[in-house]
């Protein structure tokens, strides 16, 4: 058989790396619970009339089609098509329609899954990938005091990890909503198209979407593109944007709500955890479902990697004609921020296996009492494998290192009569950090290895302990 071609935008870890990204995922997930979130998890598909019903478009969705299927019905491709999920926002709104009548308001959840996304693969973009979403929902209203909670837990869930700072960039989309109306532009998701570009792109390419995409004037893409460039952290960020609106004539009665509950977002923010949540008014988030805070986050030192975790305000995503049910909602896109972790060194594992202990082979005869051994251990929490095979102690220890396991367990022999007549005394058991070179005698009943050593750890490169 050749050698397979990897498959761009499909990430394949090694252990090491799956070590990582395995911490990452325990680690969000203990954050969640420790907020009161309760886990889910949704089905992988979705029938494309609800997965295209929010402004996505057809090529960013898997299609599901069988290979046995007739002619027809495998060119057929319709809103009831099925197509694998491609964030865990859509899929959760149907969940909560679906099970409304179960579920106690408002209703806390988080769910890590896998997602799919038909784009072209590049550096931290995946087509399959790990997301981490957390959101709060409530029945008929939603308090705006769930805007400050939800991205304060995040950035408690990303301070757990041995990662750079993260800075938080909040908006409010009835800010921007407010402010593009009152220059004269009524088509507003446009406009938030072209600003949520500008990063990529720069402010000229920008202005270029703003008049080309929202029908925008020169002197408006001007507007836009200046209320883009407003950032701060305190209530001195509503003084600049009430200046600006002043200045092109937007004053409103939007514009102003948007601006008391960013002010208020920061302010509340800055008192619990200072300086991790900024207001920055180029964040737009592209989709039109966010109607209020809207929050994108960054490594501090690594923007370049863009946004890790973004989410926001949505008061109408999950409806059924009758009732409605808001909500505040952060994704965290996992597999985006472990292969940035890789692929510069910022962690490591400190071994590629869970082994922390390799039990040694006296001869094959007497496999039987490293098995023993190993049971012992395990049975008492500790990792353990038995050597592959009775070859001289030497080799098996440099096995054990080759692994990056840290022990080696010598188990005791009864005294026995060689060959020649020669007679071998009794062993207890005994244990070698290979590390060191220091060996020592062992009892079976109650030896563990140093907490450090007992599971492989994630750490910031060249850190001795867990961050």
């Amino acid at each position: 058989m050749a050698r397979p071609t990897p498959l761009s935008g499909f990430p394949e870890w090694l252990p090491a790396g799956r070590i990582v990204e395995q911490h990452v995922l325990d680690t969000l997930r203990r954050t969640f619970e420790l907020n009161g979130f309760a886990g889910i998890e949704t089905r992988a598909v979705e029938p494309l009339s609800e997965l295209l019903r929010k402004g996505e478009t057809s090529k960013e969705v898997y299609v599901l089609r069988r290979l046995q299927a007739e002619a027809d019905e495998a060119a057929a491709v319709d809103d009831s098509s099925l197509g694998l999920h491609f964030d865990l926002t859509v899929p959760f709104a149907r969940y909560v329609l679906e099970n409304a009548g179960q579920l106690s308001f408002p209703f806390r959840r988080y769910q890590i899954q896998k997602v799919w996304r038909g784009e072209r693969p590049q550096e931290g973009r995946f087509r399959e990938f790990y997301q981490a979403d957390i959101d709060v929902v409530g029945a008929g209203e939603l308090p705006f005091h769930v805007e400050v909670e939800l991205p304060l837990v995040m950035a408690e869930a990303l301070a757990a990890l041995p990662i750079p700072p993260v800075r938080i960039l909040v908006n409010n989309r009835k800010v921007a909503e407010g402010f593009y109306r009152g220059i004269g532009l009524e088509d507003v998701d446009a406009v938030l198209r072209s600003i949520d570009k500008l990063d990529k792109v720069g402010p000229g390419v920008a202005a270029d979407f703003l008049q080309q995409e929202a029908g925008a004037s020169a002197e408006q893409a001007r507007a836009c593109l200046a209320l883009a460039g407003i950032s701060g952290s305190d209530a001195r960020i509503a003084e600049a944007v009430t200046r600006l609106a002043r200045e092109f004539g937007a004053t409103s009665e939007l514009l102003e709500t948007g601006l008391a509950e960013l002010v208020a977002l920061v302010e509340a923010a800055a008192a619990v955890t200072p300086g991790v949540l900024v207001a920055d008014l180029r964040i737009a988030r592209g989709l039109d479902y966010y109607t209020g805070s809207v929050y994108e986050t960054v490594l501090v030192g690594h923007e370049s990697l863009g946004s890790i975790c973004s989410g926001g305000r949505y008061d109408e995503l999950a409806t059924d004609g009758a009732n409605t049910y808001p909500g505040v909602g952060l994704s965290i896109g996992v597999s985006r921020l472990v292969s940035r972790l890789l692929s510069v060194g910022l962690v490591r594992a400190t071994r590629s296996v869970p082994s922390a202990v390799v039990v040694a082979v006296t001869s094959e005869e007497s496999r039987t009492d490293s098995e023993r051994v190993a049971a012992a251990l395990r049975g008492r929490g500790v990792p353990v494998e038995v050597a592959p095979s009775a070859a001289k102690f030497g080799r098996q220890i440099r096995f054990a290192d080759r692994r990056g396991v840290p022990f080696v367990w010598f188990p005791a022999t009864a005294e026995r009569t060689q060959p020649d007549g020669t007679v071998v005394a009794a062993t207890g058991h005994e244990v070698k950090d290979i590390r060191t070179g220091e060996q020592v005698a062992a009892e079976l009943a109650t030896w563990v290895p140093p907490a450090s050593d007992l599971w492989p750890r994630v750490v910031s490169s060249g850190a001795d302990s867990v961050e």
